[in-house]
């Protein structure tokens, strides 16, 4: 049996819908306390809580329905998920839970072992450890972390210190929902997949000291709710809106071709776009396939640094778009004339 035959939505596109997310949790801010450095107040990737002058403790948690039919595969990128947060928060990841969700009757145990096996290789490969975690019976399988980690209080980095005039940088390539939900329907070409999950388990921790060496103002990671959303709340957070080149935006091989048509647009491809019509606008002259790209739901994406443009350079990834004066929260995906070239820019 298929592992994704048995969820109902694939990796992070199974999250529930943004909007409707951010209206239960708005009274819920966290504690008023200042040991509290970073909160739920501004939609960050992880809380941050100081112990001492020296250290704060990163917090997380990250789990999901299968993304990929090989359960080690599925374990590796929940994984690399999961410690995505802290690298974004500029932290350092030190130990992780597990969060198992399983039909071990069904499945059988050699099947949870291999995903737990690739969770392990994934952390051990960051530098962690797994030191617990929690199971219980399900009929739909899910896996994912609880990560903890460290930075200097000093020295975390949040979704809310974004300035206008920032060089917007991606990391890794988008796609990966279109592709596995393309995967589930055998619609998929294998080297798409392949490709995909290579992306999905390659760890952020590069793009995080890239990102600190390049001065960062702002780091998010870009999951679920699609490059649209996350961009959304770190422009949002800083009080400045965004503008995106849609021909600079990267693609994973073959996720292109799949978006060219409604086929591989998943239903959390459709909640993103929904909740996004009421911040983001898209020239006409931007592609189709360009267009379902930014609201594709990722899965163990790259990073989203906001850089002095100056340093852009710095990071290796890819230059999208900048952040500017205008109405915070606000997007415009515009046709390509040059990522360097400011005349025109401007949001909605």
């Amino acid at each position: 049996m298929r592992l994704t035959e048995l969820s109902h939505g694939a990796g992070c596109g199974c999250k529930l819908p943004a909007a409707e997310i951010h209206a239960l949790v708005q009274d819920f801010q966290g504690a008023s306390d200042p040991r509290l450095l970073v909160g739920p107040g501004t939609a960050d990737d992880a809380g941050v809580w100081r112990l001492t002058d020296e250290i704060a403790l990163v917090q997380t948690v990250d789990f999901f329905t299968p993304i990929v039919d090989d359960p080690y595969d599925f374990g590796r990128i929940a994984a690399t998920n999961a410690l995505s947060d802290v690298y974004a928060m500029g932290g350092r990841p030190l130990t992780a839970l597990n969060l198992v969700a399983f039909p071990l009757e069904t499945l059988g145990g050699e099947v949870l072992r291999e995903i737990l096996r690739g969770g392990q290789d994934a952390i051990a490969a960051a530098g962690a450890a797994i030191i617990g975690g929690h199971s219980i019976d399900d009929p739909e399988p899910k896996y994912g972390l609880a990560v903890t980690g460290v930075v200097h209080p000093d020295e975390v980095l949040t979704n809310a210190g974004g300035r206008a005039g920032d060089a917007l940088v991606l990391t890794k390539p988008l796609g990966a929902g279109a592709i596995s939900t393309a995967a589930k329907r055998g619609l998929a070409p294998e080297e798409a997949v392949v490709a995909a999950v290579e992306v999905m388990t390659t760890l952020n921790d590069e793009g995080a000291r890239r990102a600190r060496a390049a001065g960062a103002h702002a780091l998010t990671d870009v999951t679920g709710f699609a490059l649209a959303g996350h961009l959304h709340e770190l422009a949002l957070a800083s009080g400045v809106c965004a503008e995106v080149d849609a021909d600079a935006v990267p693609a994973i091989t073959g996720a292109l071709a799949l978006l060219e048509d409604e086929a591989a647009v998943s239903g959390g491809a459709r909640r993103n776009a929904e909740w996004a019509a009421g911040f983001l606008a898209v020239d006409e002259d931007v592609s189709d396939a360009r267009r379902r790209l930014v609201t594709d739901p990722m899965t163990s994406g790259g990073l989203l640094a906001a850089v002095p443009a100056e340093h852009a350079d710095q990071m290796g990834g890819w230059e999208i778009g900048r952040l500017l004066e205008g109405e915070p929260g606000t997007i415009r995906v515009r046709a390509s004339r040059g990522i360097r070239d400011s005349e025109g820019f401007g949001c909605l």
